[in-house]
């Protein structure tokens, strides 16, 4: 495997940065996580400027443009020869000392890795998944909004170890006023009455491409798609729910907090949708 640092691509075995870098001192960065199917780069341009736009919200000035960016991702993948493959880039900070300063770090280190990913095993995709809601509450949008996808994930974290504690692998957060925000990787899509129901941003949520990829996809199977705010309660007496995000893709959720949805068993309109969102993938992107 091949990664590209700062211009370069090393063997995985060579690929570093220094312990003085404040992404690692402090999180101090972003990071994108994209997809490619059959040699395109699924939803290129709206990764790259969601990535863009965090590093603006933390004055984090990227020494690539856009455009250099998608070039030096598209090279890392053909270095790596993967036509499947799991992208992730990240830009922290940079070299700095141990103070909090930014300014001390005097450029950003950009990092691309590219790799295969399967984030839950295949049979769950057919069988869905059991969740559940944790305690740890989403980050406040006024402390750090979770519209920029940093580098500190910890908040995210603490919510994995809460569902890996109760034997799940995925969990619900909610925000302080107790509304359904997202998963600790994943957005959350509900369907009631035949209309697909998801979070809006503002009530602290990553804006999600997958999921609104499966808006648009719902959109034209004539269904009524909205974001609102819904509770618990909306999750408990859905019809269906699913997950969705990069990685996960779109995956079904068959039973939240002991409480079985809908039937129990993945609903039909989740099946129509993953399998037009598996048709989708490998047309609307960058080639390579």
């Amino acid at each position: 495997m091949k990664v590209y640092i700062d211009g370069q691509l090393y063997d995985k075995e060579q690929a570093k940065v220094s312990v003085f870098d404040h992404g690692y001192l402090y999180g101090d960065g972003v990071f994108e996580g994209i997809r490619s199917y059959a040699r395109c780069v699924f939803k290129c341009k709206e990764h790259l400027n969601r990535l863009y736009d965090s590093a603006k919200v933390i004055m984090l000035q990227i020494p690539l443009s856009v455009d250099e960016m998608e070039s030096a991702m598209i090279a890392t993948l053909k270095a790596n020869d993967l036509s499947d493959a799991y992208i992730r880039i990240v830009v922290s900070r940079g070299y700095g000392d141990l103070g909090l300063d930014p300014r001390k770090c005097k450029k950003a280190t950009v990092v691309i890795i590219t790799d295969a990913i399967a984030l839950y095993p295949a049979q769950l995709y057919e069988k869905g998944l059991e969740i559940i809601t944790v305690p740890t509450r989403r980050n406040s949008t006024e402390a750090l909004n979770p519209q920029v996808k940093s580098l500190n994930y910890l908040n995210n974290i603490m919510g994995k170890i809460e569902a890996v504690n109760h034997g799940v692998q995925e969990a619900i957060m909610l925000n302080q006023e107790g509304y359904v925000t997202e998963c600790t990787g994943d957005n959350v899509l509900l369907i009631k009455n035949n209309q697909l129901i998801g979070v809006p941003s503002w009530l602290g949520v990553l804006e999600g491409i997958t999921e609104n990829t499966v808006m648009d996809i719902a959109r034209k199977m004539r269904l009524t798609c909205e974001k609102r705010p819904f509770t618990r309660y909306d999750i408990y007496t859905a019809d269906e729910v699913m997950l969705t995000g990069t990685a996960a893709e779109v995956i079904p959720v068959v039973k939240v907090d002991g409480r079985p949805v809908g039937t129990g068993a993945v609903g039909p309109l989740t099946k129509r949708l993953i399998e037009e969102f598996r048709k989708s993938v490998s047309q609307d992107g960058v080639k390579y």
